[in-house]
């Protein structure tokens, strides 16, 4: 297992955390996973084992079941591991029951901090954008819980670019701690982060940490074009994160298990080792129902992809150049700089 610094934080972290969606299956979750208590412990200890020192839940993960099981399944471990948990989707029907008002977010992170049975969460992530907040009091409430030691660090979640930078610059005219990581879905199934989110990740020192790596298990292999599964959802009718390019999703797939078997690996781990190669990215969050996939999938940190590899499946997974980029690569690149070549310097080569 490898380590990286937490964006400009000095907070170390494994490539590798451990994503808890999975656990308690509590109402709509249970068509994520339903993974108890006993079975959570199993699969923490072997995130341990395999060195993992990161895990990572939210309070509307089974209305508060999954922080419940988590904080009971790092009992004996928690001074080893670092917490990420999340704000801002509901938690009841009440007015003032979600987003990230002062009101909202002091009170969830105080339930939150009770579920996981400890005194401080390392990371505490908005789950999300809230547009009727004034951002003057979402992060002078995040600040305040920075303050109090409470939470040791903050992290932005599913925020478009701008949203991002708005962020970032009231808290810089305020004095309020940053965020220091960005916690974005991204994998081969859908690069549309590489627009905005990532180049302003590596340009304001987020460390970016990736939901649904395996696009909700899309990339795992079972799902190939002209056959059917008799497990998981059907590619046709997926809508989370949602298939907008069948045709270019299996020619990604069918790139994955080629180089898999080639290497004698799984095509799952081959997705994760790619995204592990990028810019930018610090971490990769992984769940599984079951222990074989965790198992398989904890596997990828030991894996490096070849050049030839790496290029094969980014370039079948490029996404489309949108305005401004196009425009700028032809007309802009003489003046990159390392941000721009990171993020769209490949159409160059």
């Amino acid at each position: 297992m490898q380590y990286r610094q937490l964006g400009r934080s000095g907070l170390r972290v494994s490539t590798l955390t451990m994503g808890t969606m999975t656990f308690g299956g509590r109402g709509g979750f249970a068509k994520v996973g339903s993974t108890d208590l006993a079975a959570a412990r199993r699969q923490i200890d072997m995130c341990v084992a395999a060195g993992v020192n990161f895990v990572d839940t939210a309070n509307m993960y089974s209305a508060g079941l999954a922080e419940e099981i988590v904080g009971q399944a790092v009992a004996g471990k928690r001074d080893s591991l670092l917490l990420s948990t999340k704000v801002r989707l509901a938690m009841g029907e009440g007015q003032n029951d979600a987003g990230l008002s002062r009101h909202h977010i002091i009170r969830e992170a105080e339930a939150s901090l009770r579920r996981l049975r400890t005194d401080y969460i390392d990371v505490y992530h908005t789950h999300g954008w809230d547009g009727q907040t004034p951002l003057e009091e979402t992060m002078e409430a995040l600040d305040s819980l920075v303050r109090s030691g409470k939470v040791r660090y903050l992290g932005a979640s599913n925020y478009a670019g701008w949203q991002l930078m708005k962020a970032l610059a009231v808290a810089d005219k305020h004095g309020y701690q940053r965020f220091v990581s960005n916690q974005i879905y991204y994998s081969l199934e859908s690069r549309d982060v590489e627009y905005e989110l990532v180049p302003a990740s590596l340009d304001q020192g987020l460390g970016i940490m990736v939901w649904s790596p395996l696009a909700g298990g899309l990339l795992s292999g079972k799902y190939r074009r002209g056959t059917e599964t008799t497990e998981g959802r059907s590619v046709g009718v997926w809508d989370d994160p949602p298939v907008r390019d069948k045709e270019k999703l299996y020619d990604t797939i069918d790139a994955l298990v080629r180089i898999a078997e080639d290497r004698g690996a799984k095509p799952a781990q081959i997705a994760l080792a790619y995204l592990l190669a990028k810019p930018g990215v610090t971490t990769l969050v992984v769940g599984a129902r079951r222990d074989e996939q965790l198992r398989d999938n904890l596997a990828a940190a030991e894996i490096e992809l070849t050049t030839a590899e790496f290029d094969e499946l980014d370039r079948i997974s490029r996404p489309w150049l949108i305005y401004p980029m196009w425009h700028q690569i032809k007309s802009a690149a003489d003046r990159f700089g390392a941000t721009e070549h990171a993020a769209f310097g490949g159409y160059l080569y």
